[in-house]
């Protein structure tokens, strides 16, 4: 088994749900061996599945189990990769450049869980994981949905806007966008939005400073350009952060979402 998503190595991961288990899977992708986090309801079912793209770089942002268990006890089976380089996986965290391939590849990977419904495969990404969800939905042909909330949609302007960020991006990029513009067009998903040929709901907080509300504007103009299929949920109260109880109401109504498309 040396093919991109074949899964090398599962095993049990303690669960925060009891209606909810949870396995830590080991693929490959690109050769590499990456890890990510499976979850699936307990109760037999043929389910919708959801590819879960964190946020982050390495250690900030990891995928939180108790996180991907509420999704999954709204009727999914979810599957979280970590990105390459993290958690003992082989290879390094590149932030939307190579590493694009470890989401494009855990599709597979969740296509071979017997209680997912490999019909209805669904991308929810947060915060870095937008550019990681709008690349898989780029690449591949055979999703359903995709929901970004409070998502990086253009890899220049989070350089620009966050000046706490650019010493990592310098780093894992190998330059700035002055320097090397190459390397950060050609992680911006923007220009092209047009290969994107699912519904996307955008969800974003207009107080966000981790990642500014206009990176939501600039894919929703893009996707109204190229006449696309998109929907917004835009908060004028909320930071990048919301407070526990709306986050929890979120979750059930993107769910329901998700469900709702292509039927």
């Amino acid at each position: 088994m040396n093919y991109d998503g074949a899964i090398i190595h599962r095993r049990p991961y303690p669960s925060p749900n009891p209606n909810v288990s949870l396995e830590e899977i080991t693929y490959l992708s690109d050769g590499l061996k990456v890890k990510g986090l499976m979850a699936e309801p307990i109760a037999k079912g043929n389910y919708e599945g959801i590819i879960y793209l964190r946020g982050g770089i390495q250690h900030v942002g990891m995928v939180r189990p108790a996180r991907i268990a509420q999704f999954a006890s709204q009727g999914f089976v979810v599957f979280a990769p970590y990105y390459r380089g993290n958690r003992g996986g082989e290879g390094r965290d590149e932030f939307a450049g190579a590493d694009r391939q470890d989401a494009v590849n855990a599709v597979d990977v969740l296509k071979q869980n017997p209680k997912t419904n490999v019909e209805r495969i669904h991308l929810f990404a947060f915060s870095r994981g937008g550019i990681m969800a709008l690349w898989t939905a780029i690449l591949r042909d055979d999703l359903t949905s995709v929901v970004t909330w409070a998502g990086v949609s253009d890899v220049i302007f989070t350089y620009n806007e966050r000046k706490d960020m650019r010493r990592m991006m310098k780093r894992v990029i190998g330059g700035t966008p002055n320097n090397m513009p190459d390397e950060y067009r050609e992680r911006t998903a923007l220009f092209r939005v047009d290969e994107v040929n699912v519904p996307v709901l955008i969800i974003h907080g207009m107080l966000d400073t981790n990642v500014s509300f206009q990176q939501a504007v600039l894919l929703e103009n893009a996707l109204r350009e190229n006449r696309k299929v998109y929907e917004t949920w835009y908060f004028p109260e909320y930071t990048h952060f919301i407070p526990p109880g709306m986050n929890t109401q979120l979750v059930r109504d993107l769910t329901s979402w998700m469900k709702r498309q292509g039927i």
